[in-house]
């Protein structure tokens, strides 16, 4: 069995850490997890977003993951996308699978084991939840669309990352047509249940080319006076936390997204309670986090 004994020892410390830091490591945290629609919310605290799943319990990007935050009360979860060697889209954050993955057992003379070098087919055999735990044995790399059946089965919402899209022209569009194939952009799942965004400003202004009508969201803190070129083409600005000020984050809610809605802050990534009552208190919309029982407890979002 391919277990990565620094990973798991990490996951390990991390929730004891979590429990030091004032939060729970409980699945039973009370909530509803009822999140809004895309647009400044306001009500119960700040929306809760499962980053990568909830993945300081479950391995990262797997369907193990997404069910766990459903179980936990989460509607909406994150996560990212990246095309294999053959052009199918999987959900995967690392451009290599070396991490996450029994890979280098597997295909030991295939280093270093991008993502865009392996087939679809290959990608499925990996193993992708030993490495965190021995009872997520077996777990896959799921597919885009198996991602989306899954999150649209536990009726979440999506906060969807175009990865390094420098390595994958065209993803931009390909992304789109599997969202429509999976039925994620008629009116509803566009108006309140689905979120695109990317570290690459140029990525999400193709996406919002393509779909205007779609919610995005440039991940990363531009400075103050080029906000307004961000909103142009953007709804939300989702930066790292330590990057942040209230200043700053009252300052990108000053201007209209390009819905004509106030932009929105959702920050990343937050796992304890007196990081996430500080980013409250600047007044972010939303925080994304590897822990949301933790966040949810400290801030009474949703």
């Amino acid at each position: 069995m391919y277990v990565r004994p620094a990973a798991a020892a990490a996951a390990a410390v991390l929730g004891f850490t979590l429990t030091l830091l004032g939060g729970t490591a409980s699945y039973a945290a009370a909530g509803s997890g009822s999140g809004s629609g895309p647009g400044p919310l306001g009500l119960g605290g700040p929306v809760v977003y499962a980053h990568r799943g909830a993945s300081a319990y479950a391995p990262e990007n797997t369907l193990a993951a997404v069910d766990l935050a459903m179980r936990m009360g989460f509607e909406w979860v994150e996560n990212d996308v990246q095309r294999t060697k053959d052009g199918e889209l999987v959900v995967i954050h690392d451009d290599t699978l070396a991490r996450t993955t029994d890979v280098e057992q597997l295909f030991p003379d295939r280093k270093p084991w991008k993502v865009k070098d392996f087939t679809a087919a290959e990608i499925a055999r990996l193993d992708a939840g030993s490495w965190f735990g021995e009872e997520y044995a077996g777990a896959s790399v799921p597919t885009l669309r198996q991602y989306l059946d899954r999150v649209q089965r536990n009726r979440q919402r999506l906060l969807l990352e175009i990865k390094k899209p420098e390595l994958y022209p065209g993803i931009e569009e390909q992304t789109l047509r599997v969202l429509g194939e999976a039925g994620w952009l008629d009116a509803r799942h566009v108006s309140q249940r689905l979120v695109v965004q990317s570290f690459s400003a140029d990525s999400v202004r193709i996406v919002h080319g393509l779909r205007p009508d779609l919610v995005t969201a440039f991940l990363g803190t531009p400075p103050v006076a080029d906000l307004p070129r961000y909103a142009e083409f953007t709804d939300r600005i989702n930066p790292w936390h330590t990057t942040i000020t209230a200043d700053w984050v009252a300052a990108v809610h000053d201007l209209l997204g390009a819905h004509g809605r106030a932009m929105e802050v959702d920050t990343w990534i937050v796992d304890d309670a007196a990081t996430a009552r500080k980013v409250q208190e600047m007044g972010v919309d939303g925080i994304i986090t590897n822990a949301p029982d933790v966040v949810r407890e400290a801030v009474g979002g949703f």
